[in-house]
């Protein structure tokens, strides 16, 4: 332990600049990395803990986990279980060949402008669309909303898009139309409206590239910077990222057992032009917003004016009973605009999702899709309208839909049999993911970063929240992994927890 001490980090060469437009977990990677490379801080040299280093920097915990979490992905940091996190024994030599020997570029003659983004630049590189920076990585267990990719039929997909690269028609080779191809936008409508009772037509259909897109458009849409809108606090990440970049004011509403508080939205933002809310499963608690509650924020958004935008995450998975029908199909003032994609149905890759706008401002969204990214690809367009419809899509649901309920109750019994005691996990009926509840106290950031140094994915609750006080918990997402995986993770999990608590 003695040589652990000698080789602490001198942390008092980190500046943070809190005027900065880039953000403090940002900063705070740069520079740790920036000092790794140059060998300002020497291979094996222990880092102190999240909790000394926020008190040194006057941060909070969640912001150097969030640093540490992606150097430890990175490969620049490694912990060891019981004794900390260590600047990286074996960084690849070239990196730091480059850093020391590579040749500086000759003096200009004439001073050179640093270049940098614009405020706004700046701004953007800022938000953050997931806890985690892994999400381009291979899903690992317990990584929440991923599907089960081993399950998908591949075999069928790959018939259909040969006989498709055979068979294309011209259309599918040139530039599409914005609003989507018109046979997948009436495969949409017709599900839609027979499995989530959403009111619409093939024409209010909107084709978008992910439910992300979908969020932007609702953003830039319905909304002008400065504005206000109501976001389920805690909540999905990604909606409040679309907010944020378009310049909107994001006011967090709590979330009880019936789902957005509606009453606490009008406390604090009587006025507010729209609101973001998931409310057939709601992220990441899950709760199911109560008919009462929907109710009165329809009756609160025809009043005021204002726009909802209901993103119906897990709707397809219910493990008990019928899904629920959408907020949208309540609505009889057309103030819903209503988002989905094929991400958690069928693979994220596929990079589909749709918006249904109330028909006076169909044009306006599908204008506002040209401008973004003119359209989506023609031909895998093409290929989900076959597999919707030819029945494959609604067989795929139902086997995943019986799946994933397996997958839980096995994510159920491992937590039992190896972490009683350190968490708390209750049965779910719909969803992809449990919230596993950990001790009054805990640091949910810390045990997560720890976690994923030991190889396990479960983001912390806390990430999702801006003002809730919630008790500390974890993610756990079970749909992508097989119960052989599910048990292993569990007991990687175990052992970090033993350490930690």
């Amino acid at each position: 332990m003695a040589t652990f001490e000698k080789l602490m980090v001198p942390f008092l060469a980190l500046n943070l600049d809190r005027r900065s437009r880039i953000g403090l977990q940002r900063q705070l990677y740069d520079q740790l990395r920036t000092a790794i490379l140059s060998g300002t801080f020497s291979p094996g040299t222990r880092i102190p803990s999240t909790r000394e280093l926020a008190a040194d920097l006057g941060v909070s915990r969640n912001t150097v986990a969030g640093a540490f979490d992606q150097l430890l992905a990175e490969g620049y940091l490694e912990g060891k279980v019981g004794s900390g996190t260590f600047v990286a024994a074996a960084l690849p030599e070239e990196l730091l060949r480059v850093n020391a020997e590579a040749p500086r570029p000759a003096r200009s003659r004439s001073p050179v402008e640093a270049l940098h983004a614009s405020r706004r630049g700046q701004e953007l590189a800022s938000i953050p669309l997931s806890p985690s920076r892994l999400a381009h990585m291979e899903p690992r267990p317990f990584r929440p909303g991923i599907p089960a990719l081993d399950q998908f039929p591949r075999a069928l997909w790959a018939r259909m898009a040969a006989r498709l690269a055979r068979h294309a028609p011209s259309a599918m080779l040139t530039y599409g139309d914005p609003a989507g191809y018109r046979p997948l936008r009436q495969a949409i409508a017709e599900y839609l409206r027979v499995a989530r009772a959403v009111r619409c037509a093939a024409d209010q259909v909107i084709v978008t590239d992910g439910t992300q897109q979908a969020f932007d458009l609702a953003a830039r849409v319905l909304l002008d910077p400065g504005d206000t809108a109501w976001v389920e606090d805690p909540g999905y990440l990604g909606s409040r990222a679309a907010l944020r970049a378009g310049g909107i004011c994001c006011m967090p509403v709590p979330v009880d057992t019936e789902g957005i508080s509606v009453r606490d939205g009008m406390a604090r933002a009587p006025h507010a032009r729209l609101v973001f809310v998931t409310p057939s499963h709601e992220y990441p608690l899950g709760v199911i917003m109560s008919l009462a509650r929907r109710m009165a924020l329809l009756e609160w958004a025809r009043k005021q004016r204002a726009w909802i935008v209901e993103d119906d995450y897990d709707s397809e998975f219910r493990y008990r009973g019928r899904p629920l029908a959408s907020l949208q199909g309540l609505d009889e003032a057309g103030r819903v605009i209503y988002t989905g994609s094929f991400s958690k149905t069928l693979f994220p890759g596929l990079r589909l999702g749709y918006v249904v706008a109330p028909e006076k401002l169909v044009e306006t969204f599908v204008q506002a899709r040209a401008l973004a990214s003119r359209s989506s690809s023609g031909l895998e367009q093409f290929l989900a309208a076959e597999f919707l419809s030819e029945g494959h899509f609604g067989r795929h649901v139902r086997r995943m839909r019986a799946l994933y309920a397996e997958r839980q109750q096995t994510l159920l019994v491992a937590v039992e049999r190896e972490l009683a005691g350190a968490l708390e996990v209750q049965p779910s009926d719909a969803g992809q993911h449990l919230v596993a509840w950990l001790p009054a106290g805990s640091d949910d950031a810390a045990i997560s970063a720890q976690a994923a140094a030991a190889g396990v994915i479960a983001p912390p609750l806390s990430a999702y929240s801006m003002e809730a006080r919630l008790r500390p918990g974890l993610l756990l997402g079970y749909t992508a992994y097989n119960l052989r995986q599910i048990r292993e993770g569990a007991r990687k999990l175990a052992a970090v927890l033993q350490k930690a608590l």
